[in-house]
């Protein structure tokens, strides 16, 4: 569904290449080489280690939910230069629902909120059975992506969506919580110049085109050419 490039322009440690369509301007940054300095203090640094060491095991979803989010989550946000290590996303959206973290308001035509994830995966799910005779973990990327693309344009047929408007579902709820669960991760923090966490050092430069000094800088394509070594270093493990 989305293009991006991860850690970099060629290889990373345990990936197989790029995702055509995204050029990445910050190969060779990584926010964990903040660690030790005094951007971040004690209780920063223990955020960060939580979300990078304490992954939450599954509570809330079925263990067929669980699959079918996986899978969407793997088209909406790919990470195919990294096979063996992803991001983690839906153990993330798991706990939140387990939790019943929500934001606070919902829409009138919306259910609450952990009643409309558990019907919208079953939805999509009995959307790809009533199309495809297979459930949606079974299909190959280019089917899932015509599916997901029917639910965001609300064309839908499966009775399982009674209730739940698809097009409200797939941009309110599934949508934005996989791409911001994505980007709380600091291997996305890396991967688009994000610094992290601006404590207790904070932001001074907040001007366009301003930035400080232990922040990412954006390479030109000449320079992520010239810089090999940087564009291959892992993502997502603390030092």
């Amino acid at each position: 569904m989305s293009e991006r490039r991860r850690a970099s322009d060629g290889e990373s440690a345990g990936g197989t290449g790029a995702v055509p369509g995204f050029s990445n301007p910050y190969s060779g940054y990584d926010v964990r080489a903040k660690w030790h300095s005094p951007s971040w203090d004690d209780t920063t640094r223990e955020v960060v280690r939580k979300r990078l060491d304490e992954v939450p095991s599954r509570r809330f979803l079925t263990e067929a939910e669980w699959a079918t989010l996986d899978a969407v989550c793997a088209r909406l946000v790919p990470q195919p230069d990294r096979p063996d290590d992803p991001v983690p996303i839906t153990p993330w959206i798991d706990r939140k629902l387990d939790e019943d973290a929500g934001s606070g308001y919902r829409f009138a035509d919306m259910p609450p909120m952990r009643a409309a994830w558990r019907r919208g995966l079953r939805a999509i799910d009995a959307e790809a059975r009533g199309r495809h005779d297979a459930p949606f973990t079974a299909l190959d990327a280019a089917a899932q992506d015509a599916l997901l693309h029917r639910v965001q344009c609300g064309d839908v047929t499966a009775h399982e969506w009674e209730g739940l408007p698809a097009a409200r579902f797939f941009s309110s709820a599934l949508l934005t919580t996989v791409v911001a669960t994505y980007y709380a991760h600091p291997a996305a923090w890396s991967e688009c110049g994000f610094g992290g966490p601006a404590s207790p050092r904070g932001y001074v430069r907040l001007g366009p085109g301003e930035r400080d000094q232990w922040e990412a800088g954006a390479q030109t394509d000449e320079a992520r050419t010239d810089r090999p070594s940087e564009q291959r270093q892992d993502r997502g493990i603390r030092p």
